[in-house]
C-alpha cells in the first residue's frame, strides 16, 4: 500500500471552543469514507497531534456527508483568551492532521486521481 498524507483522501475543516478545538474530515469520494472510519480513530489522531492534545480526543462519526469530527480537548493552553499559543484558537488544527501519513489502498487513490 502506497504511504500518502492524508489530505490526498480527505479535506479538513477546524474550529475552537474553549480550550478545546474540533477537527473534521471529509472524504474526497463516497467510497473513502468506510476506510476513513476504519482507519482514522481517536487513538491515531490523539497519537499524531499528541505535542498539541493534552485530553482525550472523541470522535462523531457523519456518513450522511462522508465526515469524521474530532474534539480535541485540553489542546489549546486555555483558549484565546488565556492562551499564550500561537494558535490559541486551533485553525491550523486540521492541517496538521491532514499531514498525517497513512497508508492507502492504491484503489482508493485511483478514486480521487479521477476527479
Amino acid at each position: 500500500m502506497p504511504v500518502v498524507k492524508l489530505i490526498e483522501i480527505a479535506h479538513g475543516r477546524s474550529g475552537d471552543k474553549g480550550n478545546g478545538s474540533n477537527v473534521g474530515i471529509i472524504a474526497r469520494h463516497p467510497d473513502i469514507y468506510p476506510f476513513l472510519k476504519e482507519t482514522l480513530t481517536s487513538d491515531v489522531v490523539k497519537e499524531h497531534m499528541r505535542y498539541v492534545c493534552k485530553g482525550d480526543v472523541e470522535r462523531y462519526e457523519l456518513p450522511n456527508i462522508g465526515a469524521l469530527n474530532f474534539i480535541l480537548n485540553e489542546s489549546l493552553g486555555g483558549g484565546g483568551t488565556v492562551s499564550l499559543k500561537l494558535d490559541a484558537q486551533g485553525k491550523t488544527h486540521a492541517s496538521q492532521v491532514l499531514r498525517m501519513d497513512i497508508d492507502v489502498p492504491q484503489e482508493l487513490l485511483d478514486l480521487v486521481s479521477k476527479n
